[in-house]
């Protein structure tokens, strides 16, 4: 097993990732954010999704523009995508996000959700996000904040924060794990990955509007929503997760 360890079959020990209601609902928000952002181009827009998994959010989105293509390096996951798959504007394939087998400028939207963590190189994961980009392009970045305190994947307290073997060690005392593989970033980290695209944070336009975006989800009480605003504008750089649509700069279309 390489150094991405079980997530290259996240799919068959991660539940979620057949949850239609919790996909379609991610799906919904991606649509939404998407749709307000690039207008009536959306329409028309070839659709890349990294880290697709079983194909429920790409089924999501197939109605609503010209093509969807899902990549992942879960096999299990992209077979049990294929096998439910019913749209004619949506394919799969079992593919490395850091060496996408696509010319350059082949998509209009790039759709990268809670993904960075998971590659060996972010930095070249977002490199080749840019290259398939076309002029106007836009990549939906779905982030988790490394200084979030609670860690999203284990659900422990901290352990994003931790160096490497120490995390290891932590995740084997909590019967988590052997290794921890997630590799998160905190906001300058992102910020570096990034630094290609010209970068809007839609996260506080979501928090100030969730029914909008069909985000009420993310914040399921009035109270964790206004905990949520507060915290966004006092402590940003511990804010669990972003939202953010990164522009490809050599276009002067974005709005």
């Amino acid at each position: 097993m390489d150094e991405r360890g079980y997530q290259l079959e996240y799919s068959v020990i991660n539940e979620k990732m057949h949850s239609r209601v919790e996909r379609q609902r991610k799906a919904e928000t991606m649509r939404l954010v998407l749709s307000s952002a690039i207008g009536e181009r959306w329409v028309d827009a070839d659709v890349l999704n990294l880290g697709c998994s079983t194909g429920l959010i790409d089924a999501h989105l197939a109605p609503h523009v010209r093509s969807v293509t899902g990549v992942d390096i879960d096999e299990p996951g992209i077979n049990a995508a294929k096998a439910q798959a019913s749209e004619p504007n949506v394919t799969f394939q079992v593919g490395d996000a850091m060496n996408l087998q696509f010319p350059e400028e082949s998509f209009d939207v790039v759709i990268c959700s809670q993904v960075y963590e998971h590659v060996p190189s972010a930095v070249q994961m977002m490199a080749e996000i840019d290259r398939v980009l076309r002029p106007g392009g836009v990549c939906y970045f779905a982030a988790t904040n490394r200084w979030a305190v609670m860690e999203r994947h284990h659900f422990l307290p901290f352990l994003s924060w931790l160096p490497s073997g120490l995390a290891d060690r932590y995740l084997r005392v909590a019967g988590k794990g052997e290794r921890y593989y997630e590799r998160h970033l905190g906001v300058a980290g992102l910020r570096r990955i990034t630094h290609a695209f010209r970068v809007e944070d839609w996260t506080g336009r979501i928090l100030l509007e969730p029914e909008s975006f069909a985000a009420e989800y993310m914040f399921p009480s009035k109270a964790s929503r206004a905990a949520a605003r507060v915290m966004y504008r006092l402590a940003y750089r511990l804010f669990p997760g972003f939202i953010w649509l990164l522009w490809k700069r050599q276009s002067n279309t974005a709005p």
